[in-house]
């Protein structure tokens, strides 16, 4: 039903001329009001035509612009069927580059939120036991304690300033001041938002004055390949929430006791006491103990595991984690003969050098995950190697090329190099893109992105009435504007939005997710949901200059974006 409530308001739309009336007669191919502003007969956004010119000004004007407010209202209205919502599939694959299955012969996987899926109860621990460590071992106030983590703070892929204190939005933007406004832009500008600096927001005013008066950070600045610059670090992995919301409360602590401080050496103090966490082994202690709790998806990686290996695929595992942890992890979700389902296991990998680096040898390890002296000269199945690198790996298993299909959830550690300096195919695990989905899924984010959407394009077209009465029309659209895109923001974080959107600008995250990876997906359990010869084919999203309308949308109903959305393009 929902298709064919689309097909139908997409013959109205293409009826209409794209926008909804009457196509009128006429020698000319296209809407005038979709172009350069003129007159037009049957775009409700564009001005009346010349048999019923628009008012010359004053009261009346401004009703005629109401009147083609009021017009696209009931055209949004109209367009947007009940059953738009909900077209996209939370445990859908999305295609960046076409890739055919068939063609894979040899799967590989990180192992912590690749194979293994973390419940978000794990992030509280991380935070608290990394807080009393800067406390006891770090010695700093005692008044940190008092903080607790907060889920809904910070989201993957900000900036953090450190000589600023303060984070940058998901874009490459200016940064916003707060240990987290947010460079959110792919540009290098920042967001127009009021960043925190600790946990409160700092003016817009100040964050420009912070950058030389400008919004743009200079790509000197910038973080490099691997999210880190000379002063501005990029958050891609998942375990960096905790790290973020921690850097954030210890900033607001120092400022709010008027304490002075390095902002260097806080932010080393702060991500020395998070791989603290990790190094002496506290959060694997968390998690073996309490598996059910922790661990998601345990019956579904095996069934995708089972099910690639049925069909006669080479499955390979490369994980910074050490053998011991990922031995009983494996064994909860698998069992106890995991091993036989890999060709390869390597653990304490040291990604992303091992793919760079020549110099690492790979080290063989016992039963009991001791160390072994022997001269590798094969990887043979059901052994545990440790470290290593890339070179050394192709050179024994001759697994190269398109062939190799490697998932993880770290687009720098992860995927960047397989791609770009091996031609491996890859696959990024995204789990916060199920919530997302379900967010864009709403009623509510549905009508306001597109009500959004619609005004916009009328305030493009009705900027061409300068008098003052017209003047404080375009000022109360634009005003509601701007309340819409805050409220659409705020669906997804408070602070900074989704991570995949600055309003109408992908994320420096979803650049790098676009770049970096061949597929993404929730979770690695949404293979089961696919033949394992499938062909998965990337949408032609429209450029500006395009029509947003193409006919594998019109004909079968199947769309990737929500139909609506895509009408955001028409000018």
């Amino acid at each position: 039903m929902a298709g064919a409530g689309l097909r139908a308001a997409t013959r109205l739309w293409l009826l209409c001329g794209g926008h909804g009336g009457q196509r009128a007669a006429s020698s000319s191919p296209s809407c005038p009001g979709c172009g350069p502003p003129g007159p037009g007969a049957h775009c409700p956004g564009s001005p009346r035509p010349a048999s019923a010119p628009a008012p010359a000004g004053g009261a009346e004007l401004s009703e005629h612009l109401w009147a083609r407010y009021q017009d696209m209202r009931r055209l949004v209205h109209d367009l947007l069927p009940p059953e738009v919502c909900s077209l996209l599939n939370p445990a859908a694959i999305y295609a960046n580059n076409e890739i055919s299955l068939s063609g894979v012969e040899v799967y590989g996987f990180d192992y912590d939120y690749t194979l293994a899926q973390y419940a978000d109860t794990l992030h509280p621990k991380i935070f608290s036991a990394a807080r009393d460590i800067l406390i006891e071992h770090y010695k700093y106030p005692e008044g940190i304690r008092k903080y607790d983590y907060n889920p809904n703070f910070a989201i993957r892929g900000l900036h953090y300033d450190i000589r600023k204190v303060h984070t940058v939005l998901p874009h490459p933007t200016v940064p916003h001041p707060v240990p987290w406004p947010g460079l959110k832009d792919h540009l290098g500008l920042m967001e127009s938002v009021r960043p925190p600096r600790g946990l409160q927001p700092v003016p817009d005013e100040e964050v420009i004055a912070l950058y030389g008066g400008t919004q743009h950070i200079p790509l000197y600045q910038m973080s490099g390949f691997y999210g880190k610059g000379p002063s501005i670090k990029q958050f891609m992995d998942i375990f960096s929430l905790p790290e973020m919301a921690l850097l954030s409360c210890v900033v607001d602590h120092f400022l709010g006791h008027g304490l002075e401080f390095d902002q260097t050496h806080l932010y080393k103090d702060v991500t020395d006491a998070i791989r603290d966490v990790h190094v002496k082994g506290l959060m694997y202690q968390w998690i073996e103990q309490d598996m059910e709790k922790y661990i998601l998806r345990g019956d579904e990686t095996f069934a995708v595991l089972n099910r690639l290996v049925t069909h006669g695929k080479q499955l390979f595992l490369i994980t910074n984690s050490p053998f011991s942890f990922v031995d009983k992890g494996m064994r909860h979700m698998v069992g106890p003969d995991w091993r036989q389902l890999f060709d390869v296991v390597i653990v304490q990998a040291d990604k992303p050098s091992f793919f760079t680096d020549r110099r690492k040898p790979f080290r063989k390890l016992d039963e009991k995950g001791s160390l072994q002296w022997d001269r590798i000269t094969r990887l043979e199945k059901g052994k545990i190697y440790r470290q290593g690198n890339l070179f050394d790996f192709l050179r024994l298993t001759e697994w190269r090329g398109p062939r190799v299909l490697y998932f993880g959830d770290h687009l720098y550690s992860d995927l960047a190099d397989l791609m770009l300096r091996h031609g491996w195919r890859t696959g990024a695990i995204i789990p916060e893109l199920e919530r997302e989905i379900r967010i864009i899924n709403t009623e509510q984010y549905m009508h306001s992105l597109t009500w959004q959407q619609a005004l916009t394009g009328l305030l493009e077209r009705m900027q061409t009435y300068q008098d003052a009465e017209s003047r404080q029309v375009l000022a109360a659209w634009m005003k509601e504007r701007q309340e819409l895109r805050c409220i659409t923001k705020a669906l997804f974080n408070p602070q900074f939005g989704s991570i995949f959107r600055t309003f109408h600008n992908p994320t420096y995250f979803s650049r790098r997710l676009v770049r970096f990876s061949d597929l993404y997906m929730a979770s690695l359990s949404c293979l089961l949901n696919y033949r394992v010869d499938f062909t998965f084919y990337p949408r032609r999203t429209p450029l500006q200059h395009e029509a947003p309308l193409w006919m594998d949308q019109l004909c079968t109903g199947c769309m990737k974006t929500p139909f609506l959305g895509d009408m955001a393009h028409i000018r």
